[in-house]
């Protein structure tokens, strides 16, 4: 089982977020594959249980390199159906628009049938991780938790009889 971490950094601190994401997957016990929106392919979104997408803001929501990623990627939707995706962000401003840039990309997935998540109560119990500019050691301990979160879900889904 894998879980892709899929992002789009100009500037790194995106990268950085999705780099602690795939440790908090990791954790779990599952395999995370970390690519950018330069790398990804369509096989790799088919042969993951989850998916979690970053984006720096830009304008209020996701990066358009992102956006072409699920608008070229439209063709295996069906085949994402009930898998689990989540999102992150990074920002240059405080009150910059990362809360609206997840909820774009979330929209894409729930459009791919996924099932979405935000991040654990433990962490800020939001739309997904946010950070402002690089982050800090408390977004990289919530971006690790929605790793992990996200890859307990997958297996939690793979057998349902076992408790999470």
């Amino acid at each position: 089982m894998q879980v892709l971490v899929l992002y789009y950094s100009k500037g790194g601190n995106t990268r950085r977020l999705a780099q602690e994401i795939v440790r908090g997957v990791e954790s779990a016990g599952v395999v995370a594959v970390l690519k950018s929106t330069g790398e990804v392919t369509q096989e790799d979104f088919v042969n993951s249980a989850g998916v979690i997408a970053g984006s720096p803001v830009y304008f209020g929501v996701m990066a358009a390199d992102l956006k072409r990623v699920f608008d070229e990627f439209v063709g295996v939707r069906r085949k994402m159906e009930n898998k689990v995706g989540a999102a992150f962000a990074s920002g240059g401003h405080h009150t910059g628009g990362k809360e609206t840039t997840m909820l774009s990309i979330l929209q894409c997935m729930l459009i791919y049938g996924m099932i979405i998540v935000g991040d654990p109560m433990d962490a800020s119990g939001h739309y997904g991780v946010g950070c402002l500019r690089a982050p800090d050691e408390s977004a990289l301990h919530d971006a690790h938790k929605l790793g992990a979160r996200v890859a307990k879900l997958c297996l939690a889904l793979a057998a349902p009889d076992k408790p999470l």
